[in-house]
């Protein structure tokens, strides 16, 4: 290769490495003007999108006791088949045997989930609610939840579902953008 030639091929190779992640960057953020990261908030649900590489978008609330200690947290992403899942952070100190409950309002409760793990923040229950119990969800008032403290008494907590179905509108637009 002539030194020429190897100049010139330096240099194409130099300008495609200073644009190729710009490039990407508009290829991949589909954000509302070309933004890499978004949030909102629907009353009692944030919605939160990161647009590199590509964009993912979720819904969650967080409930905090007054000296700040997090009393649950719960994150929920859009499925293709528009079902959702996600995770649900309890307390440390409950009965992990007993799961966790689920009832939307007044309807019969779900069987328990398991706890998938306990970390120093909470322990974990993945969650995966179908079309019907998205649209139950979006009805409904609250996301009823009980568990069972160590003492084996009941627990029970509450999401508010208050601004979730216009956090799942937002979800939809934006994950699917």
């Amino acid at each position: 290769m002539t030194m020429a030639k190897f100049r010139l091929a330096a240099a194409a190779a130099a300008l495609v490495a200073f644009t190729a992640p710009a490039a990407a960057q508009e290829a991949t953020s589909k954000l509302p003007g070309g933004a890499s990261s978004l949030q909102e908030t629907y009353e009692a649900w944030s919605l939160a999108c990161q647009g590199m590489p590509q964009t993912v978008c979720a819904i969650s609330q967080q409930q905090v006791q007054q000296n700040g200690q997090r009393v649950l947290a719960i994150e929920l992403k859009r499925e293709a088949d528009g079902a959702l899942t996600g995770t649900l952070v309890l307390p440390v100190g409950l009965s992990l045997d007993a799961g966790a409950t689920l009832q939307i309002d007044a309807a019969a409760p779900q069987p328990p989930l398991r706890f998938s793990t306990c970390l120093p923040g909470g322990c974990l229950v993945p969650l995966t609610f179908n079309g019907e119990a998205v649209a139950a969800l979006r009805a409904g008032k609250a996301l009823k939840i009980n568990v069972q403290g160590m003492d084996k008494k009941e627990v029970g907590l509450s999401v508010a579902l208050k601004g979730l179905a216009a956090a799942l509108d937002g979800l939809e637009v934006l994950a699917g953008a």
